[in-house]
């Protein structure tokens, strides 16, 4: 069963012990404030989904990402008009989803997260089509965008998650009183690391770099586990 799209913090469960060694070294770890870690999906802890469908399918057009067409409504448009075309419904698109593998680390990192702070998925994606690999995750929240299916099982509309996007899903998150951090790779994730109480890029697409005004930029998951912990001590 693919994680749920949880909108309500009533039905999060407190992180557990696992990851610690015992309870002092967990009450150690944890922060005095409640907090929350956003993550970006695509590239920061599963592999780029329709750059994956590109290329079990043949069809090429489908890796293209707002660096290629930036108006993400068109780009979307123009995915839903190639798999109509290529008998690609929304079954089958989950078939190939189901086949990939989180990226290295990513699980562990995880485990990791959720014993010290609440870890959210907050991602431009949708939770239908990312379902088959966010399970294997272990992250059983996600804030994600949602797909129409018509009568046959093509995707045929799309729906946001948030009128203010990425940026918004983190306010929310605040007035209810967490700090909040946020991880993200791409253009599209860097008003939500702007809003967050602090915000790292994880290998950031080219010339994202430039734009970080000072923001922690780190290229791997043990440098990234290192800046989360040098920002938990610091809000202690």
């Amino acid at each position: 069963m693919s994680p749920p799209l949880i909108h309500e913090l009533e039905r999060l469960e407190l992180p557990t012990t696992q990851a610690c060694a015992s309870l002092p070294e967990l009450r150690q770890a944890l922060p005095t404030s409640p907090v929350v870690a956003a993550f970006d999906l695509e590239s920061v802890l599963v592999p780029e989904i329709w750059q994956t469908v590109a290329h079990v399918t043949g069809v090429q057009q489908l890796a293209l990402t707002t660096r290629d067409i930036a108006d993400y409504n068109v780009l979307m448009e123009h995915r839903i008009r190639l798999c109509r075309e290529n008998g690609l419904s929304l079954a089958k698109l989950r078939m190939i989803v189901e086949g990939m593998q989180p990226l290295p680390g990513a699980v562990e990192f995880l485990a990791w997260v959720q014993a010290r702070m609440l870890a959210v998925i907050v991602s431009d994606t949708y939770h239908e089509l990312a379902g088959p690999v966010v399970e294997k995750l272990g992250c059983s929240l996600m804030v994600c965008n949602a797909l129409t299916v018509d009568e046959l099982g093509y995707i045929c509309g799309h729906r946001p998650h948030h009128v203010l996007g990425k940026a918004g899903a983190i306010q929310h998150f605040q007035r209810l009183g967490f700090q909040t951090l946020a991880v993200g790779d791409s253009y599209n994730d860097l008003k939500m690391l702007q809003t967050a109480n602090a915000g790292i890029l994880l290998s950031p697409c080219s010339g994202l770099v430039e734009s970080a005004g000072g923001m922690p930029i780190v290229w791997n998951l043990e440098d990234l586990k290192a800046e989360l912990k040098k920002w938990l001590r610091q809000i202690r």
